[in-house]
């Protein structure tokens, strides 16, 4: 049985990976708008990610037979002027769902609810993951500077991104 507190906890995790599949259509409209397709394609994957993120929490939730709450989603401020400033956002935002998921995971151990931190453990390593790709894209905008023909070779090769299903049907 999951205490209230956790229960509570984890409820506000998956609203927040709901915002975060919101902020990532956020930000693929404004790569649209910057004429960077291959990018919003890449953010419109990541909103995917992000809202299979809720959803595993969600059915972790119900399988413990605990009460599931969807809270509001607020629509994302976004001002995002270049690409570098999209993919800064992006960071900034998987570094706070890092935190989030820390503490989660922190109070699940601490109420001894091995089974909720086995779970979150699958979150753990997902945002290390999710922060080196975001980063090293970054990094890498970053050493282009304003170099626009490297710029479209990036959007390019961002566009290439598959998510998931794709590459395990690719697999097939």
């Amino acid at each position: 049985m999951l205490t209230k507190e956790l229960q509570k906890k984890i409820n506000e995790q998956i609203n927040l990976e709901f915002v975060s599949a919101y902020l990532y259509l956020g930000l693929a409209a404004a790569c649209e708008e910057l004429n960077f397709r291959g990018a919003a394609r890449w953010m419109r994957h990541q909103a995917e990610e992000e809202k299979g993120h809720a959803m595993r929490l969600f059915e972790y939730l119900i399988q413990r037979n605990a009460k599931v709450e969807l809270f509001d989603i607020p629509a994302p401020k976004l001002e995002a002027k270049s690409l570098l400033e999209v993919f800064k956002l992006s960071l900034n935002h998987e570094e706070k769902v890092t935190a989030s998921i820390d503490q989660l995971y922190g109070l699940a151990f601490e109420q001894k609810s091995f089974s909720t931190a086995n779970e979150l453990s699958w979150f753990l390593k997902e945002q290390i993951e999710e922060e080196k790709s975001v980063r090293d894209i970054v990094r890498t905008i970053e050493m282009l500077g304003d170099d626009m023909a490297a710029l479209l070779d990036l959007d390019s090769k961002l566009g290439e991104r598959e998510d998931e299903e794709e590459e395990e049907e690719e697999e097939k």
